[in-house]
């Protein structure tokens, strides 16, 4: 994969992209980050990348024209033969970036981040975009954290990014479920044990305890997550079995 990152700020990637398994993945030959400083392309002697909104307001706008030149050069050096991919502009008013959403930038060849600052764009500046995305209902003070953390989640689902294929699959919200705990050496710490049917070799009862696990954490802390996904015959049987189970130990 080719990401393309707009910023004013091409310092902030070099830590976060170049390290662990990102920086990983880029030795391997699976990605290919590159940052533009979309002030190289301004026209005016005092590099000015932003301007007072028509109509008055507050804050400053970014300009159109140094992005759309910075865009325009990406293309012209990216490989031909390569998709246009997708353009990504970090805005708070955008969707609520996902596991789900993630797992589908995944997929593509080529991605373009375009991080904003001060008040907000250009409205024209939208016209270069596929996918307007918020990391959250909250603002930062620029879409650089923002790219960072949405590359991050998008790199490990392509193949051969992590070690174990299944590990992606098996995160947290990917099955729309909170992930089950997890345990290693040694099966005894301090008197905290590892539950007995993790070391019984057992694996269809592995597999049905994480799924319950997982269930049980989802209904623990993020409710509201079981009212979006349609659960199998098996996990109801098994939320129900968790509801029985609570009820019964809780305090009369």
């Amino acid at each position: 994969m080719r990401i393309d990152i707009l910023s004013l700020f091409p310092e902030m990637f070099k830590g976060p992209l170049t390290e662990s398994i990102l920086g990983k993945a880029t030795e391997k030959g699976l990605l290919d980050v590159n940052v533009t400083d979309f002030r190289e392309y301004t026209t005016d002697k005092q590099r000015h990348v932003d301007d007072a909104p028509y109509g008055g307001g507050a804050g400053m706008l970014l300009q159109a024209q140094p992005i759309f030149d910075a865009f325009d050069a990406i293309n012209k050096e990216t490989d031909p033969e390569m998709p246009k991919g997708r353009v990504i502009l970090l805005d708070p008013a955008g969707k609520r970036f996902d596991q789900r959403l993630a797992n589908d930038l995944a997929q593509e060849e080529h991605l373009t981040f375009i991080c904003g600052h001060y008040e907000g764009y250009d409205e024209r500046i939208r016209n270069l975009v596929t996918d307007e995305v918020s990391l959250g209902d909250f603002v930062l003070t620029g879409g650089e954290l923002a790219a960072m953390v949405m590359i991050d989640a998008t790199v490990r689902f392509i193949p051969g990014v992590l070690g174990n294929h299944d590990s992606a699959s098996g995160d947290s919200f990917s099955n729309g479920l909170l992930e089950y705990p997890q345990y290693t050496r040694p099966a005894d710490f301090r008197g905290m044990k590892v539950p007995d049917v993790l070391l019984s070799g057992n694996h269809q009862l592995i597999r049905q305890w994480r799924s319950k696990e997982s269930l049980r954490r989802t209904l623990h802390r993020r409710p509201d997550l079981l009212d979006k996904i349609k659960l199998t015959a098996e996990q109801r049987h098994l939320l129900s079995d968790i509801k029985i189970e609570e009820d019964d130990t809780e305090p009369e």
